[in-house]
């Protein structure tokens, strides 16, 4: 019985010495095993970061009719307006607008010219080649031709016979015009502006030579009547330039 008891009492011990290193090792295993791989959660896409618009292009508020600010998040910075060089055989205040590069140059003494994006004319109207600015006009009517008018019948209302669309802030000619002439008669081209600064850069639409409203106030102010322009074309590109 004596033995049978030591016998009892050694069994249990061991039992509970075997129980706890058993619970150690599990232990000691947890401490040192190694984790599964962390999958990182993707990062969320970054948002666009819209372009800041330059002090040029801000509101303006004196002008006749509401000239808001441009919304440069609808045309690409390098349609803005900017002094570059550009080295020409053209007398300063010649006006060079290079229709497949969608740019006008004020051409500027030493070598440099003020560079403004353009739209031109939707294409199946082409013209091209040198001519005047007879004169200039602030916030000018506009009349159709009636070429025009036949092709846009809807137009009639704003003919030339009906004397043309009165002055607004969303009139296609805009803040200013500078008026084409060659060989003492009108082209019925025009430089003008525009309210649709998605348009820069494009050939669409039946405008001549647009610039954003803020860019053609620019140029009116730094043209005058009688200076020298030339209507580049480059081979092969979608130059269209139509008629106001």
């Amino acid at each position: 019985m004596t033995i049978h008891t030591r016998a009892s009492g050694l069994t249990g011990g061991v039992g509970r010495r075997s129980f706890m290193l058993g619970a150690g090792s599990l232990l000691l295993s947890g401490c040192v095993s190694s984790p599964g791989p962390q999958v990182a959660a993707p990062a969320p896409a970054a948002e666009p970061v819209p372009p800041v618009r330059p002090l040029m292009y801000d509101a303006l508020p004196d002008e006749q009719f509401e000239v808001p600010a441009v919304d440069v998040a609808q045309m690409e910075p390098r349609w803005w307006r900017q002094e570059v060089d550009y080295e020409s055989d053209e007398t300063p205040g010649t006006l060079v607008v290079e229709t497949g590069e969608k740019y006008l140059y004020h051409v500027r003494p030493n070598g440099r010219a003020m560079r403004y994006g353009i739209g031109v004319g939707r294409q199946g109207f082409s013209w091209e080649g040198r001519a005047v600015i007879a004169y200039k006009r602030v916030w000018p009517r506009w009349t159709p031709p009636d070429s025009m008018v036949e092709r846009q019948p809807e137009l009639k209302p704003y003919s030339i016979a009906n004397g043309g669309m009165e002055p607004s802030a969303t009139n296609p000619m805009g803040a200013r015009a500078l008026y084409i002439h060659q060989g003492g008669r009108d082209t019925i081209y025009r430089v003008h502006g525009t309210h649709q600064p998605w348009s820069i850069g494009k050939a669409i639409s039946s405008g001549c030579i647009r610039l954003i409203n803020q860019d053609i106030i620019h140029l009116h102010d730094n043209v005058r009547d009688g200076s020298a322009l030339v209507v580049n074309h480059a081979i092969g590109e979608d130059l269209v330039a139509s008629a106001d």
